[in-house]
């Protein structure tokens, strides 16, 4: 496995707990929780796509 792809797993994992700390103290529903998501996946992908060039 690559070491790029994992520490690239190990963020989403750290996004994903803070991200649920501040869905908590924001109060927001599920649409703004997966848009949130959405978002950070996308740009992971980006990054993650762009070390091949």
């Amino acid at each position: 496995m690559d070491s790029g792809l994992i520490l690239l797993i190990f963020l989403a994992i750290l996004f994903a707990w803070g991200l649920n700390r501040v869905r908590r103290a924001l109060r927001l529903g599920p649409v703004g929780y997966a848009g949130i998501v959405i978002v950070f996946i996308l740009v992971v992908l980006a990054l993650w796509a762009r070390t091949f060039r």
